[in-house]
């Protein structure tokens, strides 16, 4: 598991371990780790970089060489860029790509070997009620990196269909963890002062929803288990109070928008 010294991913380690599952975690602090759970025979921590692909590789053989085999991968480090796509510069913008799109990238390539050789495992990829809902004005950046995971997430499950393996793409909703904290959340680093709409939505984010959300993280550790059993478990996985309201929103604009425009949309067909 990555990003598993805070928030989503500490819950289900400490719940794994808990329950008696051989749990390999990483972070990019080894210590942030120990601090978590401690010592114990079940619980491999390792420090480990998702933006570079020898340091997974290397983690993923570490793993293997400790408890013999892997089972299920769960992509969940990742952090919220916050800002305005014009005020954004472009360091910003590929930094969150690197850990949010091409980090979880990085531990498919190299674990999916080992998948493979054994027809079976589970893979979760961790993304955002903001992998399907885009529309929110200061989060940009940071949605297109989840849309992004869920994009080859898609192609994913169908491509490991064929070796036993499953493969979910979770999006949570508003859960209450340290994701919108300021050790967490990036603010740009030069703000248009013009976007008073970005401002309002980052203030609303930091300082009313922060504290607020309406979701249990501590719950959703035990729902991961619980997909994970599943003899079908899903692709799709909207979790938490309050996403499915943003869902059937998406559903809705994109059906309007079909309708209101499908005559013009389909006047492209070759008559002959």
């Amino acid at each position: 598991m990555t990003g598993a010294s805070k928030g989503l991913g500490a819950d289900l380690v400490t719940r794994l371990i808990g329950e008696g599952y051989k749990v390999v975690a990483t972070s990019r602090k080894r210590q942030a780790l120990i601090d978590l759970i401690g010592e114990h025979a079940n619980f491999f921590p390792l420090t480990m970089d998702v933006t570079s692909n020898n340091d997974v590789k290397n983690v993923i053989q570490q793993a293997i060489d400790k408890f013999g085999r892997i089972d299920v991968v769960v992509n969940n480090a990742g952090y919220s860029q916050i800002g305005a796509v014009e005020e954004l510069s472009d360091e910003e913008v590929k930094k969150n790509f690197d850990v949010n799109v091409f980090g979880p990238l990085n531990v498919i390539r190299n674990v999916a070997p080992y998948l493979r050789a054994q027809r079976a495992g589970h893979i979760f990829n961790i993304a955002s009620i903001g992998g399907f809902v885009g529309n929110f004005p200061a989060f940009g950046i940071y949605c297109s990196t989840k849309f992004a995971m869920a994009g080859y997430t898609e192609s994913l499950a169908v491509e490991m269909q064929p070796f036993g393996i499953h493969t979910t793409l979770v999006y949570p909703g508003y859960f209450r963890t340290n994701f919108l904290e300021k050790d967490s959340a990036m603010v740009p680093e030069n703000p248009i002062e013009a976007y008073a709409n970005a401002r309002e939505v980052e203030a609303q984010h930091l300082n009313e929803i922060n504290g607020n959300q309406p979701n249990d993280s501590k719950k959703a550790a035990a729902v991961f288990i619980e997909l994970s059993t599943q003899e079908h478990p899903p692709v799709h996985f909207f979790m938490g109070v309050g996403a499915s309201e943003f869902v059937k929103a998406k559903i809705n604009v994109i059906e309007e928008a079909l309708a209101a425009n499908l005559e013009l949309a389909e006047s492209t067909a070759i008559t002959e």
